[in-house]
């Protein structure tokens, strides 16, 4: 697993960079019974994963990727996120991160803790991490972030619900791992100018969506989903495309 790095300050200015490619998973293990098309085998990421190192592309967490920008020295390097913090992440996803000397950012629900994936009507339940699996990802270097309290969509939370999946998650997490998260993922990729501003305020240095169109900035950046169809050669067309689909948006610093 590649080191962490200092994560960007959040008291800096932004400014516009080059596009970000942000690659985003979700649960490694059996895509059989997968109506969302959110799993994808081990195996499957370990190709996709070998496939980008051997064009010299190696996935890092977002806040070492942001950091490395800041600092000019980005080339090279993706975004690697994991959402929801299935189970599976320590037992299927490490092994390969580790194989490919990669790291990654896993977006975590800690009001949901040791529990299913009860927000998916279809599908399958899968288990989520307990506390000590999201401590266990930690110290193997994996940066933790925030999913939310229980994976509400922040565009029809009410203010007392935004303030608890935004601020209320951070400090549950600062509590668990012993520092606050800088980064946050919107639930089911829908944001609006009300849940940024929300998630600005909470102190959060940056935040995923996936296409967060006009609103995009380092509080609603891009991503690009990553399934199981995706072979290596079609996942690394996806990342030479990415740039001509996406406008540069402003970055922490």
């Amino acid at each position: 697993m590649a080191a962490p790095v200092d994560s960007p300050d959040t008291g800096t200015r932004t400014r516009p960079g080059p596009v970000l490619f942000v690659a985003m998973y979700h649960s490694v293990g059996d895509p059989t019974d997968d109506p969302y098309r959110i799993t994808v085998t081990p195996e499957r990421l370990d190709q996709q994963l070998g496939r980008l190192r051997r064009r010299g592309l190696r996935g890092v967490s977002m806040a070492d990727l942001l950091a490395a920008r800041a600092r000019g020295e980005g080339r090279g390097l993706y975004g690697l996120t994991f959402d929801d913090g299935y189970a599976d992440f320590v037992t299927e996803a490490l092994p390969v991160l580790r194989r490919h000397g990669c790291g990654a950012t896993l977006f975590v629900l800690p009001g949901r803790l040791g529990g299913e994936n009860a927000w998916d009507p279809l599908g399958p339940r899968k288990p989520l991490l307990t506390a000590d699996g999201v401590r266990q990802a930690a110290a193997e270097g994996v940066e933790i972030g925030s999913h939310g309290l229980t994976h509400v969509d922040l565009t029809r939370a009410d203010d007392v619900t935004l303030r608890s999946e935004t601020e209320g998650s951070r400090t549950v997490l600062a509590e668990l791992t012993g520092a606050p998260p800088v980064g946050f993922c919107y639930p089911y990729g829908t944001v609006d100018a009300r849940a940024v501003d929300a998630v600005r305020d909470a102190g959060y240095t940056y935040a995923c969506a996936i296409d967060p169109g006009p609103l995009g900035g380092p509080h609603a950046l891009p991503r690009v989903h990553i399934g199981q169809n995706d072979t290596p050669l079609r996942l690394f067309l996806k990342h030479r495309l990415h740039r001509l689909r996406r406008r540069p948006v402003e970055e922490p610093r």
